[in-house]
């Protein structure tokens, strides 16, 4: 293949692209692309940050700390802030996403005050690590899956973590609200983490630019030598708005991964396919992969991920899939255990499996796994056996 491909983006969707493709990676970070997904788990100290490093068997055309600022679709050139320039015949978007940063008072500005972390790369990892330990005040803002998994590693390390979460209750994109009301007892009675739902914070309190304390909505103050926030993700989609591409919420593509330009392709977090945007490593692969054999043979069409979140924290193992929460007419199978804390729920509509969650025991979550992304009829079986250990296969 003689074509120059030019890949923007040296996260886990362009990692894999250089893997399996002669291209230029050209990523902004001063590291070689590593697997975010266990960010965690170096900051928990289980993992150290050599451990996470992606492969890039091709990555002679990588190049690192390199910031692109504009796209010459005529021209077929991306331009760098240090001046280089990039002729392409392909390009691909795989500019990832940003963390979203709340407005909270006192989070002005360009730059965040002095203890006050976002928890998406691992420059943010790394300055947590230098001043997380025993006895450090942390608060998380946000009780989705990030904000969980912020709080149990800091809870690793011995800071007194307090857990701030708007919503109803703890990953409410993933859970329903008998397995968040067990992983809310998992974080309190065996990481001692205090954990706060339903609650809106105000603002940041500041004294010579440091962090001292979180406000609440209530009026209640929580005191913090440290602040993660953790309140998602939004995709990077400003190259693409200035180069005049198709853009909603992510950058619009096809089932082939193309963008409104025919020589540009998006994968991973930046991009939207079927008003769709995931957010999860298992579908930034799946496209890389579909655009790869795009690119190199002229085959191959993404339908969207089915994807699974596994959460490993300590005692406590967590796996969802699908739709949790039932629609009318749906049936609903759930086996608990008090004394355990295991749980475990099956969705099912018609003849197919829609959704599931599972805590504690995941002796089941393979079958049921490959039942729901396979997407095909359930066998004639009582749904109880959908929660044995072989998933009722």
């Amino acid at each position: 293949m003689s074509s120059r491909i030019v890949v923007i983006g040296g996260g886990t969707a362009g990692a894999r692209l250089a893997e399996r493709l002669p291209v230029t990676l050209l990523g902004e970070e001063p590291h070689a692309p590593y697997n975010r997904v266990l960010l965690a788990d170096v900051l928990a100290g289980r993992y150290g940050p050599e451990v996470i490093a992606l492969p890039t068997p091709r990555d002679e055309g990588s190049r690192h700390e390199v910031r692109v600022t504009a796209i010459d679709r005529a021209a077929r050139v991306v331009h760098c802030a240090g001046g280089e320039a990039f002729a392409y015949d392909r390009l691909v978007l795989a500019t990832g996403s940003n963390p979203v940063l709340p407005p909270l008072r006192g989070l002005g500005g360009d730059r965040l005050p002095s203890g006050v972390h976002a928890f998406r790369t691992l420059d943010d990892c790394m300055a947590l690590d230098a001043v997380v330990g025993p006895g450090v005040r942390a608060v998380v803002i946000g009780g989705g899956l990030l904000g969980v998994s912020a709080a149990r590693a800091l809870a690793a390390r011995g800071a007194e973590v307090v857990l701030a979460q708007q919503g109803e209750h703890l990953m409410e994109r993933q859970l329903d609200a008998e397995a968040a009301r067990l992983l809310r007892r998992h974080l309190e009675a065996d990481l001692s983490v205090e954990v706060h739902t339903e609650c809106r914070v105000r603002g940041l309190r500041c004294e010579d630019g440091a962090v001292e304390a979180v406000e609440l909505a209530d009026g209640f103050v929580l005191d913090a030598d440290v602040v993660v926030i953790a309140c998602g993700v939004r995709p990077r989609v400003g190259l693409a708005l200035e180069a005049g591409l198709d853009v909603r919420r992510g950058i619009v593509v096809d089932d082939q991964l193309r963008t409104s330009d025919p020589y540009i392709h998006a994968v991973g977090d930046c991009a939207e396919h079927d008003g769709r945007l995931y957010g999860l490593a298992g579908a930034a692969l799946e496209q890389a992969d579909v655009l790869a054999d795009v690119l190199l043979h002229g085959t191959g069409a993404y339908r969207g991920t089915r994807a699974l979140t596994r959460l490993s924290m300590d005692a406590l193992e967590l796996a969802a899939f699908g739709e949790a929460t039932p629609l009318p007419g749906d049936d609903t199978v759930r086996l608990a255990d008090a004394t355990s804390g295991a749980y475990r729920k099956v969705v099912v509509r018609g003849d197919r499996l829609v959704g599931g969650v599972l805590l504690g025991d995941l002796g089941a979550v393979g079958a049921l796994a490959r039942a729901w992304e396979g997407d095909e009829a359930l066998p004639e079986a009582p749904l109880l056996h959908l929660l044995t250990h072989d998933g009722g296969s």
